[in-house]
């Protein structure tokens, strides 16, 4: 049965269409693993609530897709009293389940940093461009930090397709483009009131004013998404009525879009089914080619060029030039990964940007028709299929690495001459994630785009069931605060009880190290409990917000 919507003028009665429902906006999505020392990824998707419509037996809803078309010819007047009101809707649960697992992941880094269990990267050295690495992490730390790669580029992937399900739900209760610029901005400012408030301030107290844990760059990035949608919006519908006035074309006139891409665009009576073909087609080429241009940008800007020099095999740990442009550091603030005096920002807004933009692209195909199940899990199994074969071409072509003469393990040592990334397994899955290569994209992403595929094909009954990831997935702001402050006091006691002085020093202090390191149980002990506590608290707050309404600012945790 198809659920009423309400629009959201107070004060006042307006008329408004009966639809079926959709699956709103995806929850707001923390992530990521610490840079030097910390580094989170939050992707900012945000959701109309956590109940859901029992759907019996049937697949899960899909991304936004309608249940049947928009019945223009059935209105209804709703009031003020009613805008107020919570709104259920289905929701598609490949994506929560994908973010609920990443959020999982991410707090295995988190933990791990906090306590100092093991050195943090695949290999001893920083994951940086133009850094060269010489011994690898042990087999642990090096699985756990792989696999916590997919949380900062899936998490961004999920902003930006969390921006088109937001834009296409608000538009059906009447929100202009106006109201939704205020709401991009407004959100992107209370991240950054949540980074500086409780973590910058308290954490340093006045030595650092800008801790970029990734809060900051995901509000860069959600709001530059928004904007950006906002825009593809208003210029598709232009391109259909220029197009629709240069042509020939004898087809019907029609009233509403072919394609329902979520946008507030009912597009002229005048625009031809061409035009707007057209017109959807084009908006989509100009998203990929931005896709492809803000993650090329990392390596034109790479001060490094994306190499090591050969001449300095032996006995060097670090970039061999200091990682920054000739543009000066407020440049480099937005570009690349950085360390000064009062500013930490290991995560550079604008570096990831590309997954941001894919996401948006991809809502936009996504909500463009009714698809069938299969054909979606078919799809994202496909591309991911095309990216991981990206990715293996970046091995054997030598493009897109950040990291060309890089690696100065005894494998390569012992193979002068030879490809880089053939000498072995952890070789080749080698990536340089600050800022994110071409590489690092598209095998991350891969496996995201599978995994996609998999929770997808899931049937709605086995999806609910699979623990914790829902309820993860659907208060992932909230989990992501809570999980910082939760694993960080954890990590207290742990180095209180268990901890001893390292073999490296603390980037953060200046000091030796001290953690738990050679206490493997402590880690994982202390990760599960974390998750334990987690889980209530979060389904809790998951049923607190869905009482609140649309306008509420508690939707954004």
């Amino acid at each position: 049965m198809p659920l009423e919507r309400v629009a959201i003028e107070a004060g006042t009665s307006v008329q408004e269409t009966q639809f079926t429902a959709i699956p709103d906006e995806a929850e707001t999505a923390v992530g990521d693993n610490h840079g030097s020392n910390l580094d989170s990824q939050v992707a900012n998707l945000e959701s109309n609530g956590s109940d859901h419509v029992d759907h019996g037996n049937r697949r899960p809803p899909h991304y936004g897709t309608t249940d049947g078309p928009l019945n223009v010819n059935q209105t209804r007047s709703v009031t003020a009293k009613d805008a107020a009101k919570p709104i259920a809707s289905p929701r598609a649960l490949a994506p929560d389940l994908l973010r609920g697992l990443l959020m999982v992941l991410q707090a295995i880094d988190h933990c791990s940093v906090s306590q100092g269990a093991w050195r943090h990267g695949v290999a001893l050295e920083s994951e940086q461009d133009g850094t060269i690495v010489k011994k690898w992490n042990d087999p642990v730390p090096w699985v756990a930090r792989m696999l916590t790669h997919l949380c900062a580029p899936g998490f961004m992937f999920l902003l930006g397709m969390g921006v088109v399900y937001f834009g296409k739900s608000r538009s059906k209760l009447g929100w202009s483009s106006w109201q939704m610029a205020k709401h991009f901005a407004i959100r992107a400012f209370v991240l950054v009131a949540v980074n500086e408030l409780l973590f910058t301030l308290p954490v340093f107290q006045g030595r650092i004013f800008i801790l970029n844990i990734v809060l900051l760059a995901l509000a860069v990035n959600y709001l530059l998404t928004g904007l950006l949608w906002l825009a593809v919006n208003a210029s598709e519908k232009l391109l259909s009525t220029v197009l629709d006035s240069s042509s020939t074309s004898t087809e019907d006139e029609i009233e509403e879009p072919l394609l329902q891409n979520g946008t507030n665009n009912t597009f002229t009576k005048s625009a031809s089914t061409w035009a707007i073909r057209c017109s959807w087609h084009v908006h989509n080429a100009v998203l990929l080619a931005l896709t492809i241009i803000a993650i090329a940008w990392n390596h034109w800007i790479s001060p490094h060029h994306g190499s090591c020099p050969v001449d300095a095999a032996s006995g060097f740990s670090g970039p061999t030039r200091p990682n920054s442009t000739r543009l000066g550091p407020w440049f480099d603030f937005w570009f690349l990964s950085v360390n000064y005096p009062r500013v930490i920002s290991p995560f550079p807004p604008l570096a990831w940007l590309s997954p941001a933009i894919l996401g948006l692209l991809y809502g936009r195909v996504v909500l463009s028709r009714q698809w069938k199940p299969y054909t979606i899990n078919a799809s994202n199994a496909l591309f991911g299929v095309f990216l991981m074969l990206l990715f293996v071409l970046t091995r054997l072509l030598h493009f897109g690495n950040l990291s060309e003469d890089c690696l100065r393990m005894p494998e390569q040592l012992a193979s002068p001459g030879r490809n880089q990334y053939l000498t072995s397994f952890r070789s080749f899955f080698y990536i340089v994630k600050y800022p994110p290569s071409f590489a690092f994209i598209t095998l991350t992403m891969s496996i995201n785009f599978l995994l996609l595929a998999l929770f997808g094909s899931l049937p709605e009954k086995v999806a609910r069931r699979i623990p914790t990831l829902l309820t993860f997935g659907q208060s992932a702001l909230f989990f992501y605060i809570v999980h910082l402050l939760l694993y960080f006091s954890f990590g207290k006691l742990a180095k209180l009880w268990f901890g001893h002085e390292l073999d490296y020093i603390d980037q953060m202090s200046g000091k030796r190290a001290i953690g738990t390191q050679g206490e493997p149980a402590v880690m994982w002990v202390t990760w599960l409990l974390g998750l334990a506590i987690l889980w209530p608290l979060c389904r809790w707050y998951g049923r607190f917000k869905s009482t609140k309404g649309v306008n509420s600012v508690w939707r954004f945790f």
